[in-house]
């Protein structure tokens, strides 16, 4: 694709899909109370169809659009979803058609003054946009979380994209041209053991691109390591995240 599309999660459809954490149903019920259930969706950047399908069974339409061809590939199909492949300055939607756009864990990657211009074009008259991200892992017990900050922050950190700063700070310095309403707090829970944690740490932009540059997995190393203070690797874990939401009125 064209227009700047930062591409950093095609190689990974398939483990993106099967890792990544699940968005908490309290965001979706709250989303469901900014606009009638009536409405249509756009989930822009929709990846693997993750929070696609949350919105659908909640919305009577929704539209996921993504740049990656292999993600939408590989995305969750269902009834009241419709799938397309385009970018987000470009969404091929009809003006004023959606009453509210969502992008979960991407928006940051995009063209900023484009999107909002599409934003503006898209929804219709008293709609609502919805970005959201979460940021840094925190892992229960004291000895793996101190590997995990460690891979994230120093092992991997340097191979980070400079818009995960924009993750990192919450999204407080994302511009942001909307009339905003303020979220109520979430947090997203997962309990992992060993070998999902390591599947979810693969699907990361800055591990996939320390393998393209050394030549080798630094995940190697790491599991090594967190087995050493894990215990039973099959046992779980709580795995924390804070979700930062941010939410506009047009």
């Amino acid at each position: 694709m064209t227009n700047g599309f930062h591409d950093h999660f095609s190689g990974v459809a398939r483990s993106y899909a099967d890792f990544r954490p699940h968005y908490p149903a309290a965001v979706f019920d709250f989303l469901a109370t900014l606009v009638p259930a009536g409405s249509t969706v756009w989930d822009c950047a929709c990846g693997n169809g993750q929070a696609t399908i949350d919105l659908a069974r909640r919305f009577e339409k929704v539209i996921g659009t993504d740049a990656s061809a292999e993600q939408i590939a590989s995305a969750t199909r269902r009834g009241n979803v419709e799938y397309r492949v385009a970018t987000a300055e470009q969404s091929g939607l009809p003006d004023h058609s959606v009453q509210l756009v969502t992008v979960a864990q991407a928006v940051h990657w995009f063209n900023f003054d484009r999107f909002y211009a599409e934003v503006n074009r898209v929804l219709a008259p008293g709609g609502k946009i919805a970005v959201w991200a979460y940021g840094i892992t925190t892992v229960a017990g004291e000895a793996v979380n101190a590997l995990v900050q460690d891979y994230y922050a120093n092992i991997v950190g340097p191979y980070w994209p400079p818009e995960r700063k924009l993750v990192e700070e919450g999204y407080h310095r994302l511009p942001f041209p909307f009339t905003e309403i303020t979220p109520p707090p979430f947090q997203m829970q997962a309990h992992w053991n060993l070998d999902e944690l390591l599947g979810y740490l693969s699907t990361w932009s800055a591990t996939n691109r320390y393998i393209k540059a050394k030549g080798h997995n630094p995940l190697e190393k790491l599991s090594a390591d967190l087995k050493s203070v894990w215990g039973d690797p099959g046992a779980s874990r709580e795995v924390v995240w804070l979700l930062t939401v941010r939410i506009g009125g047009k």
